[in-house]
């Protein structure tokens, strides 16, 4: 018990340091998260060993997990319906082309200009077509765009590309079994009666019982999540369409989803973000800087090319096409879940798995960097919230929750 607390204590105080570092910086806090994260990670395994940070400890891996599901929940809880209706056409093309364009361009890269075998081709493929919900959705919060159109679009074109990399990784590799179909049955059940039973609870316990709701929506996400796992899916899928269908509620109750924010940010997201920069293995890809170079330019390249004449068609302001073109070429969260699923299920060796999570990692922080620093539409940032608000209220009473 000693070890995990003080373990947990430096992955905290990294935490810290990446806050401080995006302050002074004027960057993302996600993105700082992960660039301190590979540092941290090979620092300590040059001078202490491997797994000196602990970062495939068992109880480390879940808050990770935990972390990348509630901060899709709450990206799906910012796109509510109607809005999202207004901007289908949008969403879905921008979406579907992110998907299609690096999908085809980094299989054909891997398979021939770098010698891979099909399966670990068409892998990379899947794993460099994503866009990270992740990283976008915490930079759209940090802006204050989550709050607008833009930034509601964006969410949902992240949500149409990620679906779409979760399809092609079912169909290719994933078999369809029985699994499936009771995984997709119970989720379809258990969403579509989410709401209504959410406003139930609500209103019958939220204002005696601490916390409920939170607890009640945790229970949905983690339940939904393992039994996405036992069917072969992954935990983050349905948890963003568990946000979409409460999104109402959400909008109703400012004070209940920033304390969801608050424990999403503030203690589980460090872990997933500091994580997934340590697991780049920094020596193999200086080893080898050449294939990862292809790689990224591969699925930076093919993003933009894809990408950029489709926003165009939406978007007429110079800096809103580029900022939201970058935005869309992200990628963490199903890139790195794909390239895990490939090596576990020995599709792609160590060394391919290396530069594919190098890539994915790499595509989290560049294009964001340079979206944030030279295309920001601040022609789009929301007001600022009048200065001397009060901060939300202990739960307790009417806003008990």
């Amino acid at each position: 018990m000693t070890e995990m607390f003080a373990l947990a204590a430096a992955w905290l105080a990294l935490a810290i340091l990446s806050t401080i570092l995006a302050n002074r910086l004027k960057v993302s806090m996600a993105l700082t998260e992960i660039c301190v994260g590979m540092a941290a990670g090979w620092i300590a395994e040059r001078y202490v060993g491997p797994g000196a940070l602990g970062g495939d400890e068992t109880w480390l891996r879940f808050l990770a997990a935990a972390g990348a599901v509630l901060l899709t929940f709450l990206a799906g809880a910012e796109l509510q319906p109607a809005v999202l209706r207004s901007k289908s056409r949008e969403v879905l093309a921008v979406g579907a082309v992110g998907f299609l364009a690096p999908f085809l361009g980094c299989a054909a890269v891997a398979r021939y200009a770098l010698g891979w075998d099909p399966a670990a081709s068409w892998l990379a493929g899947v794993a460099l077509s994503t866009t990270s919900m992740a990283v976008v959705y915490a930079v759209m919060l940090e802006t204050g765009f989550n709050r607008t159109e833009f930034g509601k679009g964006i969410l949902g074109a992240c949500f149409v590309n990620d679906l779409g990399t979760v399809i092609a990784l079912g169909l290719i590799f994933a078999p369809f079994t029985g699994r499936t179909v009771v995984f997709l049955a119970a989720s379809a059940a258990i969403i579509a009666l989410l709401p209504r039973l959410t406003a139930a609870i609500t209103r019958r316990y939220a204002y005696r019982t601490a916390a409920v709701r939170t607890k009640w929506v945790l229970l949905v996400l983690f339940g939904l999540g393992a039994l996405a796992l036992w069917s072969g899916s992954e935990a983050v899928l349905p948890a963003y369409i568990a946000g979409m269908v409460l999104a109402g509620a959400a909008a109703e109750d400012h004070h209940w989803i920033r304390r969801m924010r608050t424990l999403t940010i503030g203690f589980l997201t460090p872990f997933y973000f500091l994580r997934a920069g340590s697991l780049v293995s920094l020596p193999a890809v200086a080893a080898a800087p050449l294939a990862f170079l292809l790689l990224f330019a591969a699925k930076s390249l093919t993003k933009i090319a894809g990408l950029f004449p489709v926003v165009s068609r939406f978007r007429a302001e110079r800096r809103e096409r580029w900022y939201y073109t970058l935005m869309m070429s992200t990628g963490l969260t199903f890139g790195t879940i794909s390239a895990l699923y490939g090596l576990t299920h020995d599709i792609v060796t160590r060394q391919q798995y290396s530069f594919l999570v190098a890539t994915v990692i790499a595509s989290a922080v560049i294009p964001t960097l340079i979206a944030t620093i030279a295309f920001l539409p601040r022609h789009l940032l929301p007001a600022a919230e009048p200065a001397g608000e009060p901060p939300a209220r202990e739960e307790e009473g009417p806003d008990e929750e």
